[in-house]
């Protein structure tokens, strides 16, 4: 939330719980999706930009296309008019996730290659960029865990300087994560995003 809002929940707790409240269950019956849609709309509506960063996340964790919530985006137009549609695209831009990226819109999942087998060494985490995304990548013998770099608060891209063993820690809200694992262990409490991996050829591929 806003520090506005985090204020006023201390300030008057007892409104701000029922309004929120309000605001959980007024959408218990729409589909994860809808929910989601309409919620990243709302926060486009508003021009609430730390919202719409975290809801867009949410949005694409609950199964919406980039192609979706740009149309959701687009259908609000009569409601939000071209100023906030334009206010919202050019966050998308400064996010630069790949999904949204010209060339990626409608793209199919695959497999993308990452580095040599023999390049990744065992009970460490290494660092690797692939196809324009950046990875964290923990190996024990066999097995391969593959993170995104990106903080699942608000996308921001954490960089490998942020690694202290295998604690990873975002620099712009302290969110904290254990590599081994992908879990958040401090702050937040989403996970990185995980990616399938395996061994072709001795190389090690991740699935998006």
């Amino acid at each position: 939330m806003s520090d506005a809002l985090n204020y006023l929940v201390k300030a008057r707790p007892e409104a701000m719980t029922a309004y929120l409240k309000f605001l959980k269950e007024s959408g218990r019956s729409l589909d994860p999706k809808t929910r989601a849609l309409i919620t990243l709309i709302t926060k486009v509506a508003t021009q609430t930009e730390n919202g719409f960063r975290q809801y867009l996340v949410r949005a694409l964790d609950v199964g919406c296309s980039p192609n979706e919530i740009l149309d959701a985006v687009m259908q609000a137009f009569p409601a939000l008019g071209l100023t906030k549609i334009v206010w919202a695209t050019e966050i998308l831009l400064d996010m630069d996730l790949p999904e949204f990226r010209a060339e990626n819109l409608g793209a199919e999942k695959r497999w993308h290659e990452l580095k040599s087998v023999n390049e990744i060494p065992e009970s460490q985490v290494s660092y690797c960029s692939a196809d324009g995304r950046s990875l964290f990548v923990y190996r024990e013998k066999n097995d391969f865990r593959v993170y995104d770099s990106r903080c699942p608060h608000q996308v921001t891209n954490i960089p490998h300087l942020a690694l202290e063993g295998f604690r990873l820690t975002c620099p712009k809200h302290q969110w904290a994560f254990d590599v081994k694992t992908g879990q958040c262990v401090a702050k937040g409490t989403r996970p990185l995003k995980h990616f399938d991996a395996k061994v072709e050829n001795g190389k090690l591929l991740a699935f998006w």
